[in-house]
Parts: C-alpha cells; structure tokens; sequence
C-alpha cells in the first residue's frame, strides 16, 4: 500500500517537474529569449546649470533649495551700479557722436553756400578779365595810330594781367571749396562709424545691465543651489541647477551582446528600486554613438600587450510617458532594471546614419540595397 503511494506521489511530482518546465521552456522561447535585461540604468533628466553672464557681488537670492519655478522666474539679482554707469556713458558717447553727425550736416550745408559765393566770385573774375582783355585791346589799337599814350597802354596791361591773377585765384579757390564737400563726407563717414560703434556699445551696456537679473531659463525645480549674498559671482560659475521635472528619462547601460536585437521603438519595462512592486512602460528612443569607456576621461588604450577583453556597454536612452504612473515622484540618479522586449528585432534592418542601432523605413531600405 504505501509502495503503491510512493509511486503515485513520485508520479504525480514527475508530472509536475516536466509541466513546470515545460511551461518555462515554453514562456523562455515564446518570450523570455527575447528580452535583454540590466540594472545598470538610472533615471536621468537635462539638468540645466545656471551661471552668470557678467561678473558682480550678489544683491539678492530669490530661489530657496527645492522650490518649483517657472521659466523667467527671477532667481538672483546682482550689484548693478557699475552696469548702470557704463549705460549712461555708452548714452553719452552715442549722443556725442549723434551731435558730431549733425555739426557735419551742417558744415556741409554752409560748405555748399561757399561754394556758390566762390563760383559767383570767379564769374565776377572773369567778366573783370573781359573788360579788361576788351580796355587793352582798344588802346593798343588806339597807341599804334598815336592816339593814346604809352602810360594808358602800359596801365590797361597792368589792369588785364591783374584780372587774369584774380580768374586763377578765384578758380583755385572754388577747387578748394569743391574739395572740402569731399573731407567733410569722409569726415561724416568716420563719424557714422563711430555712431554705430558707440550704438553697439550701448547695446552691450544695457545687454550686461539685464544679465544681472538672473532668470530661469526652463521649468523646473531648483537644486544644489550655492549662491549667496555677498557672493562674488563669476560668468562660468554654477549659482544652482535646475531639474526640469517631471520631464525624466532612463539611461540602461546593456553590455554590447545584448544590442543584437535591440531597435529603436521597442518596448521597455521599467523597475524603481525607490518604488517595489510598479512597473513603468517605456520606449527605446536613442543609442549613443559609442560605448561608455570611450567617453571617459582617460579612454582605454588596447594597443598594448598586456590585452584583457572586457565586454564594453553602451547607453541607451529610454523615453518614459510624461503622465505615468510616478509622474513628479522619480528623481535623477534612482536605479532602475530596464527590460528590453526585442521581439521583431531580426527583421529590422540597422540605421545606416549616425552609427545607431535603429529601424529603416521601407524607403531607405530599399535605397541601402
């Protein structure tokens, strides 16, 4: 009786055995083989740092440590008398410059009016050497008959060759004006670019005038925040950062035998260490250009003789739903388990562009053929 028990437990837990395992196997090649696993993946976000764009003591910290803000929300203020100063002088050498350009509009008006008195003083001349060509002719003709004097010859000459002195001074005169209308446009010309250098200026006075006034630049959630009052602050140096929550992704880092299969727009579920027993569903968006190591700061060199293979990892960003269920919950730098369904990677070609892992259209499929 209990040999006849012994067979039908031992029976009954044989049956089980194989059921069991062949459910495994079953789920394993119906499903399991298929997904691409790892706990190298972290929550990531586009952390934007904020630093100023000129140089001066903080005046005023408007932001506390973790508090939400809008974009354009006022996070610092800093000492502004020296930017106003540089702005009302930049005004003054623009204003300076403005009253330049005017005084030479009007040099040029009253250099035109000269001009038409020197060309009315050489028609002047010039009648004047007439008359007195005319006074010569007459009285050489008169002094060869004998009817005229020598003197009145001799003073007629005199009076013809000091009106031919007048006419060449009086045209030397007009060139010298006409060639004056040319200085002073040259002069207007520097003087317009000394009003444009001086506009530039100013621009850059009253740009340096606003920068002193801190703004954040997207939404999000202020951190690491180092700035205080009294604080000498320097372009290039982080104040704080802004996390721009709930705008966050992961970034899985699978060994490089795990990217056979992987295509961009598959399927990704997604496990907070933070919060057991949830499970979000993501998207495979984006492969980095090259593996982890060859971003570091001392990338490996196997040129060597001492060569050890190490299987290299390659990030992959993962795009999670703006409304899913921890939406406002995770955090930058949480680990994750990242799952990777590939199923259908075999028959999508890789992106030819960039060197990414990724799905051809139809089109561009048949163009790589």
């Amino acid at each position: 009786m209990a040999s006849g028990l012994r067979k039908i437990i031992l029976s009954a837990v044989a049956v089980a055995a194989l059921t069991g395992v062949g459910y495994g196997g079953y789920g394993w090649w119906t499903t399991g083989r298929f997904m691409e696993s790892t706990d190298n993946a972290y929550v990531q976000s586009d952390i934007t740092i904020v630093s100023p764009k000129v140089s001066a003591y903080v005046r005023e910290v408007r932001a506390a440590e973790n508090q939400l803000v809008r974009a354009g929300d006022v996070l610092a203020v800093l000492d502004d008398r020296d930017f106003r100063s540089k702005v009302l002088e930049s005004e003054a050498a623009m204003a300076a410059q403005k009253a330049g350009l005017g005084t030479l509009d009007s040099k040029l008006d009253l250099q035109r009016a000269i001009i038409d008195q020197a060309a009315a003083t050489l028609a002047s001349a010039e009648a004047e050497q007439r008359r007195a060509q005319q006074d010569y002719d007459r009285n050489r003709s008169l002094a060869n008959d004998s009817w005229t004097s020598r003197q009145k010859l001799e003073t007629s000459d005199a009076d013809l060759r000091k009106a031919i002195a007048q006419v060449a001074k009086s045209r030397a005169a007009l060139a010298a004006e006409n060639d004056q209308v040319a200085v002073l446009r040259a002069t207007r010309v520097e003087t317009e670019a000394r009003l444009a250098q001086a506009d530039a200026a100013l621009d850059s006075a009253r740009s340096d005038l606003t920068n002193t006034v801190i703004r954040a630049a997207v939404d999000g959630v202020v951190g690491n925040r180092g700035v205080q009052v009294g604080q000498y602050a320097r372009p290039g140096v982080q104040l704080l950062v802004l996390v721009p929550l709930p705008d966050v992704y992961v970034v899985a880092n699978f060994k490089e035998t795990q990217l056979a299969h992987m295509r961009l727009g598959q399927t990704v579920s997604v496990s907070v260490d933070a919060f057991p027993g949830q499970t979000l569903e993501g998207t495979v968006e984006s492969f980095a250009p090259a593996s982890g190591s060859k971003f570091s700061l001392l990338p490996p060199e196997n040129a060597t003789g001492n060569f050890t293979k190490i299987v290299q990892r390659v990030p992959v960003r993962i795009a999670l739903p703006r409304d899913n269920a921890l939406s406002g919950l995770l955090r930058p730098g949480l680990s994750v388990t990242a799952e990777v369904d590939t199923r259908g990677g075999d028959h999508a070609a890789h992106a030819v562009a960039g060197g990414v892992f990724g799905a051809l259209t139809s089109k561009q499929a048949v163009a790589a053929k």
